[in-house]
């Protein structure tokens, strides 16, 4: 009689970065004054089950408090996505992130990835001591969408939710459900462990493949400043004045509405773009895209945020 054949290998590979999902406190009834980044991605995979017909790969890349995410940890993250999702028994990635600057992360991911498998970023707003943890379900429910047929493209997924990895935006400072995605909307849910997707899967971004080139590159200098009642130019001067070793390579102006600025911001922005520096309007507003003008003087980012919009100029610097 025949040997039965060995079922196929199925790998998910979860790295971690720290962030809350990795936090301890004190006290399990404390949520806020816990300190991120301290429990391994191994420890944090224990007790929770793998999909169906999946085995799990854990690799600690990084141990920090999102707040603190640095371009070297960008970098090595994408050439570890780039490694494993090259592996052929590996159907998708699951980072493990802290939620401050996990929109900027992800978005950095989906810039300079083309990946036709699924790369899903997840996180908590309880610390892994807490008495109800969060950070459990939301990986258990990544590493659904990371194993699911037919899944590709950069996404996060918490609270049930799982959003595109370009829509993606912190909403809200407290609340397990602290993420929203815009006008766009999500892709869909995840529901007992079973992915219900609701519009596309993220489209790839058309220079993903030439941004691998420039990842060990030294990132420009691009600032983010905002426009407000009241606002003035001397931000913007005293960055020109600065030089050093790093000048000001970019400008990213937080600008209010459908990209308006103070017209005192709006002179020291012109005169810097004069002079060479990148010069950017992305809007405040949760929801909406800048509607460009004809007599516009200065560029807009059309829907991204302005921490967004600061990692596209910072590639397009780079010659990406």
């Amino acid at each position: 009689m025949a040997n039965a054949p060995l079922p196929e290998l199925r790998r998910v590979v979860v790295l971690g970065t720290g962030g809350t999902i990795a936090g301890r406190a004190a006290s399990s009834e404390d949520n806020i004054g816990y300190t991120a980044g301290q429990v391994g991605v191994s420890d944090l995979l224990g007790g929770i089950e793998a999909p169906e017909g999946v085995t799990l790969v854990a690799e600690q890349v990084a141990q920090v408090d999102s707040k603190d995410m640095s371009f070297d940890i960008w970098q090595k993250l994408a050439q570890r996505c780039v490694h494993w999702l090259a592996q052929p028994d590996v159907v998708g990635l699951v980072i493990t992130h802290g939620t401050d600057t996990l929109e900027e992360t992800a978005f950095f991911l989906h810039s300079v990835l083309a990946p036709t498998k699924p790369v899903v970023l997840t996180c908590a707003m309880r610390p892994a001591t807490a008495l109800a943890p969060d950070g459990p379900q939301n990986l258990r429910d990544a590493m659904a969408v990371a194993a699911a047929d037919g899944a590709y493209g950069v996404t996060v997924v918490c609270a049930g939710t799982i959003h595109s990895g370009v829509d993606i935006q912190k909403v809200h400072t407290y609340r397990l459900d602290a993420f929203a995605s815009g006008d766009a909307g999500p892709i869909g849910y995840v529901e007992e462990g079973a992915v219900r997707r609701v519009r596309a899967w993220p489209e790839r971004a058309a220079k993903a493949s030439k941004a691998l080139e420039v990842l060990t590159a030294q990132w420009p200098r691009v600032e983010i400043v905002m426009s407000h009642a009241g606002a003035s130019g001397a931000i913007v001067d005293a960055l020109l004045l600065a030089g050093g070793a790093e000048p000001v390579r970019g400008l990213i102006l937080a600008a209010t509405g459908n990209g308006t600025l103070h017209h005192a911001l709006e002179t020291a922005a012109l005169k810097a773009q004069d002079e060479g520096v990148a010069v950017l309007r992305a809007t405040r507003c949760a929801n909406g895209r800048i509607l460009p003008r004809p007599d516009d003087r200065l560029r807009d980012a059309g829907a991204l945020t302005p921490v967004k919009a600061r990692v596209a100029l910072m590639l397009e610097l780079l010659g990406v």
